[in-house]
């Protein structure tokens, strides 16, 4: 796949569901402007097109003899080869199959040997699987250094197994200097892991460049919508650590009164593995890595800042940020708008503009308590993202500010809807839904 940045910020590369169109409550259809890449992204053409290589020759992996066995074993194991590849794994480091972030960094919780610091600033799939094992939080602090330095106490004043940190917020975007924060765990004798389910999507990340020892993302924000994700990570301690699940694959031997487990990855692999979502997920990375870095950041960049330039000049639009000296961000922002509440807004652009973007505290809490909010809107870019659908969005929030919705909106148990709501296929519409579920 090469990449082509012009003036005019086409997209990058083609996902699923560009060439969606949905209805609108004041009737006919857009174009959808998705801009809730952060949550879950589309799948690349060429996952699609691996997955749909592949399924014909789907079958149960390892032990099989029959050729779609094979050919699904070979598929899966290869697949660690292009996840490390694609991380520029060190030799010593495993890549370890999971279900998503939170599967992958809950495995890891399970097999710390120590405390482990996290900072007040990280979605809670990094931070709630270490209450129950020792975790100790540091409060950021107003600037990235002064942040930075109170990590430093903190491992300095106790000795801790693990540094865990976001590698970029999902609410902001805000990228935190890894290599610093990776120098720093290691001279006070800890190791440190990255949730990079945000950065990843936006940034190549070299493991063994930086001095990260483990690391955890999603498939499904990774253009690899298929229920996959992975650990990576150091040998040792996952070989050490009590299998994540007691099953078949995961053992070398088995009596009735004992198991011989295997080494990782096995070790944390039980059970029939899903190799669709491996495949996928593989597919993402080597397409991903055949993109010019540069050039995906320089498109991601550009729209970025035109988003934010846009949104500046609405009265009553407050953007969020967590360090005022934070050098790099990655394409999210998140803002309120003054005198709407987040689900209105995000209401409001969905049915009137067939904009989709994400509205609450973003497992975040908090995060989102520090910056003194209660929720906001957040809308977040992505390769398939054009700069015709960052100026329909400032448009939208543009009529928003100043002649206010056309329609009527409600809330109902938390949840903002436009009354009545027209669209077909959702609540208290007429007409049938565009997929049966």
């Amino acid at each position: 796949m090469t990449a082509v940045l012009d003036q005019t910020c086409a997209p990058i590369a083609r996902v699923s569901g560009c060439d969606l169109r949905v209805p609108l409550v004041q009737g006919g259809t857009r174009g959808y402007a998705n801009f809730d890449y952060a949550a879950s992204a589309p799948a690349l053409t060429q996952v699609c097109d691996r997955v749909n290589e592949l399924l014909p020759y789907y079958a149960s992996v390892h032990r099989g003899a029959g050729y779609a066995s094979r050919i699904s074993t070979d598929c899966y194991e290869n697949a660690r080869n292009s996840v490390s590849r694609f991380l520029n794994c060190a030799d010593d480091q495993v890549v370890v199959f999971t279900r998503n972030t939170t599967d992958s960094l809950n495995l890891l919780a399970s097999c710390v040997p120590g405390d482990t610091v996290v900072l007040d600033i990280e979605h809670h799939a990094n931070f709630l699987p270490w209450t129950r094992h020792g975790r100790r939080v540091v409060r950021a602090a107003d600037t990235v250094d002064e942040t930075i330095h109170r990590v430093v106490a903190e491992l300095c004043a106790k000795p801790a197994a693990l540094l865990a940190v976001t590698g970029a917020s999902n609410v902001t975007g805000e990228v935190l200097p890894l290599r610093r924060l990776a120098e720093v765990a290691h001279q006070c004798g800890a190791r440190i892991l990255v949730d990079a389910a945000q950065l990843a999507p936006h940034r190549r990340i070299d493991l063994c460049d930086i001095g990260i020892d483990y690391l955890a993302l999603s498939g499904h924000k990774l253009y690899a919508p298929f229920g996959s994700g992975v650990l990576v990570g150091r040998r040792d301690w996952l070989d050490a650590a009590e299998p994540y699940l007691a099953g078949g694959g995961a053992v070398r031997r088995v009596t009735t009164t004992e198991a011989e487990w295997a080494c990782a990855p096995q070790r944390h692999e039980a059970g029939s593995p899903n190799v669709l979502g491996a495949a996928a997920l593989a597919a993402a990375c080597d397409a991903l890595g055949s993109i010019d870095a540069e050039a995906a950041a320089a498109h991601e960049r550009a729209l970025t800042e035109r988003l934010r330039d846009g949104l500046k000049s609405l009265a009553g639009v407050n953007f969020l940020r967590i360090w005022p000296d934070s050098a790099d961000s990655v394409g999210i922002l998140a803002f309120t708008v003054d005198g709407f509440a987040p689900g209105q807004v995000a209401a409001y652009l969905s049915a009137e503009y067939g904009i989709g973007v994400r509205d609450g505290r973003f497992c975040a809490h908090p995060l989102l308590a520090r910056l003194g909010v209660d929720g906001a809107i957040r809308a977040s870019i992505g390769l398939g993202t054009s700069a015709a659908d960052v100026d329909r969005l400032i448009e939208a929030l543009a009529a928003l500010v100043t002649t206010g919705p056309t329609w009527d909106y409600t809330c109902t148990d938390g949840q903002w809807n436009p009354s009545p709501e027209t669209r077909p296929g959702l609540s208290g519409a007429s007409g049938a839904a565009p997929c049966a579920f």
